[in-house]
């Protein structure tokens, strides 16, 4: 008896392609309101970093006399000003999800309904290998680790 050169099946599961579509277009969906919220956070951001600017700014006026309650305003604003870095976690992580979900939306798509003919690929980055670009998970002043 010859042994079978024929590989296994791989197990497959048929889809509807309405149902391909709509799981699809909600993947778009959200990587477009990660998207808005990444702007909403980096404008925020912006915003608090303008308004601690100027308020450590008026507290260093030379006609403030030097206190302790003066000085420990200025060190909450400090402190506040280095937790404002959250944003750029935040910003990574939004990307790095909306990667993984627009590549979850083309890779559903191209298996499920195939490329119609004369039509390409979109490009679409590779999805990453690390599951979290950010591994900072609290933040005190002097302990950033942003990669």
């Amino acid at each position: 008896m010859e042994p079978s050169l024929t590989k296994p099946a791989v197990p497959a599961v048929q889809l509807p392609v309405m149902l391909v579509a709509e799981v699809q277009d909600s993947l778009l969906v959200v990587v477009h309101d990660l998207t808005r919220l990444d702007g909403l956070l980096a404008h925020t951001m912006e915003n608090l970093m303008e308004r601690f600017t100027s308020a450590s700014a008026n507290l260093a006026a030379p006609s403030l006399v030097d206190s302790k309650e003066l000085e420990v305003v200025r060190n909450t604003l400090r402190a506040a000003v280095t937790e404002l870095q959250f944003q750029d976690m935040a910003s990574q992580l939004i990307i790095h999800t909306s990667k993984i979900l627009q590549g979850c939306a083309y890779r559903l798509a191209s298996e499920s309904m195939g490329l119609e003919d004369g039509e390409a690929l979109p490009f679409v980055e590779e999805v990453p290998e690390r599951p979290n670009p950010v591994t900072q998970d609290e933040m005190d002043a002097g302990s950033v680790e942003l990669f």
